[in-house]
C-alpha cells in the first residue's frame, strides 16, 4: 500500500497517515492480519519523524483498526470491530463539519447522502476485487 502524504495540507500528517491506513483497510489494499511497517521503517519511508507515525499508530489501536504486540508489531485487525454506539457517536461528530460544509455551498440532505454512498459503495468494490 502506498502512503501519499500532503506536506502542505492544513491536516496533520499523523491524521493523514491514520486516514491513509483506514482507507486501505476497508479498499481491500490492507489485508486482514497484515503487518504495518515497524514506526522507524514507516517514518523513514515517508519522511517525518518516529513519533508522527508513533501518535497514528496509537489512533488505530484505539479506534480498533489495528493490534499492536511489542514483538510481532502492528497488524490490522483479524476481527471486525462491530459499530457500537461510540463508534456511530464519533462518526456523526466528524460528518457534522462535512455536512454543515454542505449545506453551506446549497447541497440537500439528498444529494449528501447521496455523495456518501457513493463514495462507500467504490470502497466496498474495490475490496471485493481485492
Amino acid at each position: 500500500m502506498l502512503i501519499h502524504i500532503d506536506f502542505e495540507s492544513e491536516t496533520p500528517i499523523y491524521v493523514q497517515l491514520r486516514d491513509q491506513v483506514v482507507i486501505g483497510i476497508a479498499n481491500g489494499s490492507l489485508d486482514k492480519g497484515e503487518s504495518l511497517p515497524s514506526v522507524r521503517r514507516m517514518a523513514a519511508d515517508i519522511g517525518v519523524h518516529a513519533h508522527t507515525v508513533n501518535k497514528s499508530y496509537a489512533m488505530l489501536r484505539d479506534e480498533g483498526y489495528v493490534v499492536m504486540d511489542r514483538r510481532s508489531g502492528c497488524h490490522v485487525r483479524m476481527e471486525p470491530q462491530l459499530p457500537g454506539e461510540g463508534f456511530r457517536t464519533a462518526l456523526e461528530q466528524k460528518l457534522l463539519p462535512l455536512a454543515a460544509e454542505a449545506a453551506c455551498h446549497g447541497q440537500s440532505a439528498g444529494d449528501f447522502g447521496a455523495m456518501c454512498a457513493k463514495i462507500l459503495a467504490e470502497l466496498t468494490e474495490l475490496e471485493g476485487s481485492s
